[in-house]
């Protein structure tokens, strides 16, 4: 018997807004690095010429926070081009999440006999089962407007919902694999 194996990669279809971010992210921590490079020349230049007093603590002031907002947007830059991926083999789930093609954070692993209920979004049952009581909803996917997918399961005693957007190829996988009756149709 063959594996059953099919990887997709989802990403955002217009991707405009995120390029523009993108660009003004990295011309933002590099304008913000040089004006914090300008600001330590300026704390050094104080500092010899006055020592310290309070001009020195705003100087201080000038060189730290720019500094800081340059690091973290430097660090944080990549998450603003973020792909899901979703990997099946054989009856089990692997999600990931992808930032900039670069980085990858792997969200988890689910194996389909686990998972008490299945079906759309678009469906009635999902309604059912989204506003359940203590119920966490965690939401992998990235076209609101895209056919989505969702699975109901508990773990540890917690009521879960994972939301994803799979092409239609892997949801007949999926539908092959889930036990009688969990494919929930309204």
């Amino acid at each position: 018997m063959m594996d059953q194996f099919l990887e997709e990669v989802v990403s955002k279809r217009n991707r405009g807004l995120q390029t523009v971010t993108y660009i003004a992210a990295n011309a933002a921590w590099v304008l913000l690095a040089i004006y914090a490079f300008l600001a330590l020349q300026n704390l050094t230049l104080g500092l010899t010429t006055s020592g310290f007093n309070a001009s020195f603590f705003v100087a201080l002031i000038q060189l730290v926070i720019p500094a800081g907002l340059a690091v973290l947007i430097f660090l944080r830059r990549d998450r603003v081009r973020t792909e899901y991926e979703y990997t099946f083999t054989n009856g089990q789930m692997d999600f990931a999440q992808v930032f900039n093609n670069k980085k990858r954070k792997s969200l988890g692993t689910m194996n389909i006999r686990n998972v008490e209920a299945c079906g759309l979004v678009s469906s009635g049952s999902f309604q059912r089962y989204i506003n359940m009581q203590g119920i966490k909803r965690t939401n992998w996917f990235l076209n609101r407007d895209a056919e989505l997918l969702y699975f109901y399961f508990q773990k540890d005693g917690q009521k879960r919902i994972i939301i994803i957007e799979p092409s239609q190829e892997m949801v007949e996988m999926i539908k092959k694999r889930l036990p009688q009756g969990v494919w929930q149709v309204n």
